[in-house]
């Protein structure tokens, strides 16, 4: 027999949505299912057993993270269903940066109001998040908040583990003047900028499904709530051929922020803006905002998702590896020896 309690339903907390939502979810999860995986959904720890294969001096990397207020636009427009691949990617995307491998994520949704068919929808989205990463979905939480969070409300975060050998740590110090570095393009504003973005377009008072000629047709709504893209595949492709030097996530903060961070002391990123492929969603934003151009730049990806650095030599082939791999990468800039780590000219 399933435990219920009715005093704690009339405090707000259905304990029977959730079993309904974990029944719902698990067909779901069951897509991630890699080979290490050593648990069932439901249990108190999620197992994983670590193939070491070819890392004899192995490191686990982790990252966390969430979807930030992006989420009110998944709020407003009643779907949910995307938002979970966003914070895979969010956490997949940053391990990535350091040359792991992710291997499981698990999540955690806080709510109002545990309404099974819409929690079992964002972890269709997480769990479609791990399939395009190769990561196991091995456990979560849903956390029923009644007084916390607004009964149509919740919030969601996770966290991803993933593997490196230490030889195969990316540290950015075989990193030289010369070298190229490429763009991955994003798929839109990521999980980034959203409280302004929310500010320029006004939301909550705006027509989200309308089309916009600015967008080629597309709503604003589905422009926005495009979940951001996840490298994982392309990138370990691209790292098993190629010597990558460094590689930037480009989150919050935007360029002048995220690319110092795989750039080292006396050298910087040479970048004509010319050269970057800018999204429409960015200009819509830029004049809808009149948002000074600086601004843009060190808040939004702007239409890159991830930048990689490699050897001059290297490019040619680096580039050929990810459009193989899908990704319509392109030459970004070039490392120079200079105090600024970014240089938009």
């Amino acid at each position: 027999m399933k435990s219920y309690s009715e005093s704690y339903k009339k405090a707000g907390v259905d304990i029977t949505a959730g079993y309904r939502a974990v029944e719902l979810m698990k067909a779901h999860i069951a897509r991630t299912m890699t080979g290490g995986v050593g648990s069932d959904i439901g249990g108190f720890g999620g197992l994983f057993e670590l193939d070491l294969t070819g890392m004899p001096h192995p490191v686990l990397v982790s990252g966390t993270d969430g979807v930030g207020t992006k989420l009110k636009l998944a709020f407003l427009m009643d779907r949910h269903d995307t938002v979970g691949i966003d914070c895979v990617a969010m956490c997949v995307n940053d391990v990535l940066c350091v040359g792991a491998k992710p291997l499981f994520f698990l999540d955690y949704i806080a709510c109002g109001k545990n309404v099974p068919e819409k929690i079992a929808a964002i972890v269709a989205g997480v769990a479609e998040g791990c399939v395009q990463a190769g990561a196991a979905l091995i456990g979560g939480v849903t956390a029923e908040m009644p007084g916390v969070y607004p009964e149509v409300e919740y919030d969601l975060a996770g966290f991803a583990v993933g593997a490196v050998d230490r030889s195969r740590v990316l540290d950015n110090k075989s990193m030289r003047a010369g070298d190229v570095m490429l763009a991955l393009p994003s798929s839109g504003v990521h999980s980034n900028g959203f409280s302004l973005v929310r500010r320029i377009f006004d939301v909550e008072h705006t027509d989200l499904g309308k089309p916009v000629e600015a967008l080629g047709g597309a709503s604003l709504g589905d422009t926005l709530l495009t979940p951001t893209k996840i490298y994982v595949k392309p990138m370990l492709a691209l790292m098993e051929q190629v010597q990558v030097k460094g590689v930037s996530h480009i989150t919050g903060g935007g360029f002048y922020e995220n690319i110092p961070r795989s750039i080292p002391d006396g050298l910087g990123a040479v970048i004509r803006k010319s050269d970057v492929r800018v999204l429409p969603i960015f200009d819509l934003i830029g004049r809808t905002g009149n948002i000074p151009e600086r601004d843009l730049y060190n808040t939004f990806n702007m239409g890159v998702g991830m930048s990689v650095v490699v050897a001059a030599e290297d490019a040619d082939r680096a580039l050929a590896v990810l459009r193989q791999a899908g990704e319509d990468a392109y030459v970004l800039g070039e490392i120079r020896a200079c105090e600024d780590k970014v240089v938009l000219l």
